[in-house]
């Protein structure tokens, strides 16, 4: 650790990569540009902009160095401007493990460490380094600074730590917080936005056959067809929930609660008990009926790489009634945050109707004006949407407490 090394060469692929990425917009934009008289010149362009990209890849792999040294994590980086950074073994707040497909297939892992006040990056990331070495470096940087000979004698001597409380989720439940997550509308957005961006690849004469072949069918077919289409989108939504959070388990150790996750993409999160601000329980308006939540913590000084901004998932879904067990095992400090809640006055309804309606009866002024005929549209939806998401919103959920220095608050969006 105290000699100077080079990440893993696999570190130039991930380099190039990334490069590949950011230019990617550019890239297709000149494709649709030079498609026609200029492509030679469009693929000439983009072979040397490949070989640049190889090239800066390489030299930037070569000239990023790392060690550690006077309790420090030193790191030299740079191709034309050299840079160093030192980041002090009492700043490190976190250093989470992850490995991707490429990673596992290598034996490697991306090391990032996160210091206190850390914005929307990791103070340092080390993209590719050799899985032992990866743990290694996280178990010396997570050590204290370096003591005297005679108390590193005494505490080795000491027996080895045990390990804490864990917790890991079932297949069961991965798969019913797959089923409940609510990922068909995200997934239904993103297929929408992909066939806006390729439709201008298509053909015009097959992309015309094919709205007339549509048109053509009937009703129920149609009705089939779409029906086939949403269970293809959930049960992408159930794999994407069980692929991310696959074999999920969090640990208790001392000071810090160590979560693995991920199945395509190994994640290993260190979040350390003074770091976390707050907890949060979460029911979808699907998972409410049911009866499950979601677990999760606020983080000071988080990192949005962590894919949840300043959010850290503490336990993707578990019963209403396990809650309690869970925080008193893992944070005690938290425990008992559900009880004697004070709901708001009813005054508040108003409100909160009022809130819940502005969006309906803008639709309601519009359609009265411009098409009067379908008024009758925009007042069921102010009924049942505007009224009900407002008593909802009012009545139903809002209340809080404040007791022993903690303020509990429940509310839905």
């Amino acid at each position: 650790m105290f000699e100077a090394k080079r990440l893993h060469p696999a570190a130039i692929l991930f380099n190039l990569i990334k490069t590949v990425r950011e230019f990617l917009f550019a890239i297709v934009l000149g494709f649709i540009t030079f498609r026609d008289e200029s492509l030679l010149y469009f693929v000439l362009i983009v072979a040397a902009l490949l070989i640049i990209f190889i090239a800066g890849s390489v030299l930037t792999w070569y000239r990023y160095t790392y060690r550690i040294e006077d309790d420090e994590l030193r790191i030299e980086y740079g191709v034309f401007i050299r840079k160093k950074r030192y980041i002090s073994k009492n700043r490190i707040q976190s250093i989470d493990l992850t490995s991707g497909v490429i990673h596992r297939i290598l034996k490697l892992t991306k090391v990032q460490i996160e210091t206190a006040g850390t914005g929307t990056g990791a103070e340092a990331s080390l993209s590719a380094v050799k899985l032992d070495e990866g743990e290694a470096l996280r178990k010396e940087l997570k050590s204290k600074a370096t003591q005297s000979a005679d108390d590193a004698a005494d505490m080795s001597e000491e027996p080895a730590e045990q390990p804490g409380p864990s917790r890991k989720i079932s297949f069961k439940r991965l798969f019913i917080a797959g089923t409940t997550s609510g990922g068909v509308g995200v997934i239904l957005a993103l297929a929408v936005a992909a066939f806006s961006e390729l439709e201008q690849f298509i053909p015009d004469r097959f992309f015309d056959d094919t709205i007339e072949w549509v048109v053509g069918l009937s009703v129920l077919i149609l009705i089939v067809i779409g029906i086939f289409m949403l269970i293809l989108l959930w049960l992408l939504g159930i794999a994407g929930t069980m692929i991310k959070y696959g074999n999920f388990t969090i640990t208790k150790n001392d000071d810090e609660l160590f979560i693995t996750r991920g199945l395509l993409e190994k994640k290993q999160v260190t979040i350390p008990l003074k770091r976390i601000q707050a907890i949060g329980i979460q029911e979808s308006i699907i998972r409410q009926p049911l009866g499950y939540v979601t677990v999760f913590a606020e983080i000071a000084g988080g990192s949005m790489d962590k894919g949840e901004d300043f959010s850290s998932i503490l336990f993707p879904i578990m019963k209403r009634y396990e809650l309690d067990k869970f925080l008193e095992t893992f944070l005690p400090d938290y425990a008992g945050i559900q009880r004697e809640l004070t709901p708001l006055p009813k005054r508040a309804l108003k409100f909160y109707i009022l809130r819940a309606s502005v969006l309906f009866l803008l639709i309601l002024a519009a359609v009265a004006i411009f098409i009067p005929t379908f008024i009758w549209i925009p007042l069921i939806l102010l009924l049942v949407g505007g009224l009900l998401l407002g008593w909802l919103s009012g009545i139903k959920m809002p209340a809080l407490i404040s007791r022993a220095g903690r303020l509990t608050i429940r509310h839905r969006f």
